[in-house]
């Protein structure tokens, strides 16, 4: 189609003052949220009964008013609930809030920053801790599925006299890291995989780390580290 040929195209723009005493209809602004684009939770259905619609929108001079008339906006609830647990040997009573994950608990209630936060989706691994002696992603499950547990963190590895584990021990001797980032997670699982397989193949060892991600050493010498574990001399010549 020729430029010339093509149908005008309707303005976009807001109808000013002027357009309106000269007769012209204004247009309805669209509703929206406090970050300016089209509320998903504003239906059809809300036109039908005002009640249903409860959601705060901003108005087109920044206040906040409701969507229809009768509703309110939401506001948001903070519940804080008590939780007992163990970690590393220690009972601990926190309150926190319930949406709180156990590696929030642990790192910013706690102070145990030892583990790791790498990707907030249980991908990397970087969280890994035990609960009741089984290697669990804390970013994965809330601070409140723990209640009653005993956690074991990084931190809680080594002797209280500060005799290393023999698997931190085997990292260290081997150079099973370089940033160190990833160590915390690694080390937790690696202790997991060997308790449940003693005797664990090299494939074995790579597949029990699948879930943890290493993006500096290519993993070489973290199955170094493990399987030097794994033959009792990790530690020997500390």
């Amino acid at each position: 189609m020729r430029r010339r040929d093509r149908a005008p195209q309707r303005s976009r723009r807001q109808p000013t003052a002027s357009s309106k005493r000269r007769g012209r209809p204004a247009r309805p602004l669209p509703l929206r949220s406090t970050h300016g684009s089209p509320h998903p939770l504003c239906t059809p259905a809300h036109k039908g009964s005002p009640a249903l619609c409860r959601v705060g929108h901003a108005s087109k001079n920044g206040r906040v008013a409701a969507a229809w008339r009768g509703g309110t906006p939401l506001e948001e609830t903070t519940v804080s609930v008590p939780i007992s647990l163990t970690v590393n040997g220690k009972a601990v009573t926190v309150n926190v809030d319930q949406r709180t994950l156990l590696v929030q608990l642990i790192r910013e209630h706690l102070q145990l920053t030892g583990t790791h936060v790498g990707c907030d989706t249980a991908q990397c691994g970087a969280c890994t801790v035990h609960l009741n002696g089984r290697a669990v992603k804390s970013c994965s499950m809330l601070a409140v599925q723990a209640q009653g547990a005993e956690i074991t963190t990084i931190e809680g590895l080594a002797t209280k006299n500060g005799e290393l584990h023999p698997m931190q021990a085997a990292f260290r001797e081997c150079h099973g890291l370089q940033c160190g980032f990833c160590t915390p997670g690694m080390v937790m699982s690696a202790v997991n995989l060997l308790k449940d397989k003693p005797g664990a193949s090299e494939a074995e060892i790579r597949e029990g780390l699948e879930g943890n991600i290493c993006r500096c050493t290519g993993y070489h010498n973290i199955v170094r580290a493990i399987q030097h574990c794994q033959s009792g001399k990790a530690g020997a010549a500390a």
